[in-house]
């Protein structure tokens, strides 16, 4: 948080998410990706639980359960320098572990049509549940990118998709391949133009719904943050 008039731009006094979270719960993701500087402050936030606003001289206390969750290996980061080993003890209290996607499937239908069920009201259209073989190929796909990913390939169904069905030929060309049920080789031109199109279309849209952020943005999509500089140069969005 910070006080009014705390730096350029500060025109009112904001509250931040520690001290929102007072008496409660306070969710932080990724938290393997923060930087140095941010460990710091949130291992003084932590302990001993008290901290001033940018630009504030008045000192808060705030009793506040952090829950916090990662992809990455924390304990590698600790030795190679990357985490904070003060920090890391002070989190782990208790370890939940989430298995990857892959190693449980039979959450893919559950999750695929929860998600379809929420972008399809975002998008104000009305769909139907899946084709059988659009489902099957979430099925027998590894999922690297895990349930961001799944997202993402629903969010790109719906967009793509022509009629009220997310049909084998509305999926991502990585999720098709990778499960053998890829589209017939023979294609028109302006099927590859449309393909382009509706993909650029998809990049703008998680562009602008992150702000900008091209690693919101790529969570979005369900791709990596080089995956997502490597298209938009393709598309020539980048010189």
């Amino acid at each position: 948080g910070h006080e009014r008039g705390a730096f350029t731009g500060a025109v009112e006094r904001r509250i931040g998410r520690f001290e929102q979270a007072a008496g409660g719960t306070l969710f932080v993701d990724e938290i393997g990706e923060i930087d140095s500087n941010v460990q710091v402050k949130l291992l003084r936030a932590l302990d001993p639980g008290v901290f001033e606003r940018v630009g504030g001289s008045q000192s808060i206390r705030a009793d506040v359960r952090l829950v916090a969750a990662t992809n990455r290996d924390i304990t590698a980061l600790v030795r190679e320098g990357k985490f904070r080993e003060d920090l890391y003890y002070r989190l782990n209290v208790v370890q939940i572990r989430v298995p990857p996607l892959r190693e449980r499937k039979e959450d893919i239908p559950l999750l695929a049509n929860a998600f379809l069920k929420e972008i399809s009201e975002r998008d104000n259209k009305a769909f139907r549940p899946l084709s059988a073989e659009a489902m099957e190929a979430l099925i027998q796909y590894n999922w690297p990118g895990n349930v961001r990913e799944l997202k993402g390939a629903i969010d790109a169904g719906v967009t793509l998709s022509t009629g009220n069905q997310i049909t084998i030929r509305d999926l991502p060309l990585t999720i098709r391949g990778a499960s053998g049920l890829a589209l017939p080789r023979e294609s028109k031109d302006s099927d590859l133009v449309n393909i382009r199109d509706n993909e650029l279309r998809l990049i703008m849209r998680a562009l602008e719904e992150s702000g900008g952020n091209r690693t919101e943005a790529a969570k979005k999509l369900g791709i990596s943050r080089r995956t997502l500089h490597r298209r938009l140069k393709e598309l020539q969005l980048l010189e």
